[in-house]
């Protein structure tokens, strides 16, 4: 009796063959290199992002420039000013003093700046690499913040402030925001890709905490401590709420509750609004373009080691 013959499948053959993707072509070394009809639809989509995240800035830009005889409500919008003038500039700077409150609004950015990536540098490093009792809880603590929109809270924050007698004070405007939940995670994050093995040698060998946050642990962070400051910092100038709550002297406005002056000033021209919104913008843009670089080097670093 002979025994049946078994036929063995190749290996190969058994392998799941690859999903084709019609819109896509192997490159010379091995990658997918987008066709024709992908690259259409990616510059569509970047050319639509483009307009609904750009062309509301280049809208209000042109309407800043544009004379009062012109029409800015023309359909399709005209970008370019038939007649381009400043005007609208210099009717802004004399009816409310802009310098003031763009000092208010910098005091104000800075100091959230610096408190925030101290403490939270601070923060992220006990939560990342120490060991103490209710660390868990205080993790916990600190992710439930997260899911409270910032409305909840504004009645308790600005009871807090009046029983400190800081309300109507730049103090009262940028404590509350002095340290934020979600810098403490990303610096937390930052600092847990360092190995603890260095962090150990170093205390056996005698440092302390402090010398370990400066020479090991800050070194390491600096790349998302940039993102933290520049992220605070575009969070304490466009904050408009929060100072609206507090200050009720106007000679103690931040730049942007000092613009909203202008949209009940200047409801019927829209031209000197957005010659307003203008000015309150540009020192972001500014800050953005100059930083740009440590920013998106700071994401990477966070995206790699995290």
């Amino acid at each position: 009796m002979t025994a049946p013959t078994v036929t063995s499948t190749p290996p190969a053959a058994l392998a799941k063959k690859p999903r084709t993707r019609p819109w896509r072509k192997k490159g010379e070394a091995g990658f997918d290199k987008p066709t024709l009809p992908g690259l259409l639809v990616r510059y569509l989509l970047l050319t639509l992002l483009m307009v609904i995240t750009v062309g509301p800035f280049l809208w209000q830009l042109s309407t800043s420039l544009k004379g009062p005889m012109e029409n800015i409500y023309s359909f399709p919008p005209n970008l370019l000013p038939q007649d381009p003038t400043f005007a609208n500039y210099g009717e802004v700077t004399r009816t409310i003093p802009v310098i003031s409150y763009a000092w208010h609004s910098l005091v104000v950015s800075v100091a959230m700046v610096i408190t925030n990536v101290v403490f939270a540098t601070a923060a992220g490093y006990a939560l990342a690499n120490m060991k103490f009792r209710g660390k868990a809880i205080i993790m916990g603590l600190i992710l439930s913040t997260l899911l409270l929109p910032g409305e909840v809270t504004l009645t308790s924050q600005y009871l807090t402030i009046k029983a400190l007698n800081l309300q109507n004070t730049l103090t009262g405007v940028f404590l509350p925001t002095a340290i934020t939940s979600i810098n403490i995670l990303l610096m937390a994050t930052a600092a847990r890709s360092i190995p603890q093995s260095i962090l150990d040698a170093a205390a056996i060998d005698g440092a302390s905490t402090m010398q370990r946050l400066r020479h090991i642990v800050w070194p390491n962070v600096k790349g998302m401590a940039s993102v933290v400051a520049l992220m605070s910092f575009i969070q304490a100038w466009d904050d408009f709420l929060w100072p609206l709550v507090v200050l009720s002297d106007p000679e103690k406005y931040t730049l942007t509750v000092g613009m909203q002056y202008l949209s009940s000033s200047f409801g019927t021209n829209p031209r000197v609004v957005a010659a307003g919104t203008i000015i309150a913008l540009l020192p972001i843009i500014l800050l953005f373009t100059f930083t740009q670089k440590y920013f998106f080097r700071g994401v990477e670093e966070g995206g790699v080691k995290g």
